[in-house]
């Protein structure tokens, strides 16, 4: 590492279970988000911040004004522009040194076949079941983990996926998905409770880079804020 990155880094490297090898790995590796919602935002800049070396960012969607209450990396003045490009603004103004892929595109079985493959993890950010069914059916076929999230009220849950672990498709079917998983526009979404979901995602990705074997791997992490819980559940 160059002396600007050990003192950028300097916080993680001294984590035992970082140090400086592992931050040496995070800077060479990539990962992909798949939605710049709430979750996604988040998830991105925690992640430019922490140094991975490459991240891609992909979404369709523009700025809304009723995004902002929860999607803390947009101003009033973005509203109507591109939400991928204005979030790869401050990823880079974050770390410069941090290498950000821009995906204006909706994911679909054809592009993710050719998108997937040269990133190390996959972070599903999306707030449908349908497109986080469509991740981890790739993310098998490419090889790749990945970790899903979703919010709604006050309450979260989170699983990690590699290929041949339990899916989200097979715990949540698509003719009972749980409510947590609907678009937020038509639930509602509580800022911090998105915030601790984009953490946790985040913190999965790392540590799935990192080799650190403590993840959600066949085990679904429930929480809910409002009445401060916690649980993780083993599946299968």
């Amino acid at each position: 590492m160059r002396k600007e990155e050990r003192q950028r880094y300097s916080r993680q490297i001294t984590i035992e279970e970082i140090k400086a090898a592992g931050q040496e790995k995070l800077l060479t590796s990539s990962v992909l988000i798949v939605g710049c919602g709430a979750l996604g935002s988040l998830a991105a800049m925690e992640l430019a911040g922490a140094g991975i070396g490459r991240i891609g960012i992909a979404d369709f969607d523009t700025v809304d004004i009723s995004n902002l209450q929860r999607q803390f990396f947009f101003s009033s003045c973005d509203a109507g522009k591109r939400k991928a490009q204005i979030l790869g603004e401050r990823m880079k103004l974050l770390n410069p040194g941090c290498k950000v892929e821009i995906i204006e595109e909706l994911i679909s079985e054809k592009n993710a076949m050719q998108i997937f493959p040269s990133f190390d993890f996959i972070v599903d950010a999306t707030d449908n079941a349908a497109s986080k069914n469509l991740v981890e059916k790739i993310g098998e076929k490419c090889g790749k983990p990945c970790c899903i999230g979703g919010v709604v009220g006050f309450r979260g849950q989170l699983m990690t996926i590699f290929p041949g672990d339990i899916k989200f498709s097979d715990i949540f079917h698509s003719e009972n998905v749980s409510s947590s998983y609907l678009p937020c526009e038509i639930e509602g979404v509580a800022g911090p409770a998105a915030a601790v979901c984009a953490s946790i995602l985040a913190c999965e990705a790392m540590k799935s880079l990192l080799g650190i074997r403590d993840l959600l791997r066949n085990r679904l992490l429930i929480f809910d804020l409002l009445h401060n819980k916690f649980e993780v559940l083993t599946i299968g």
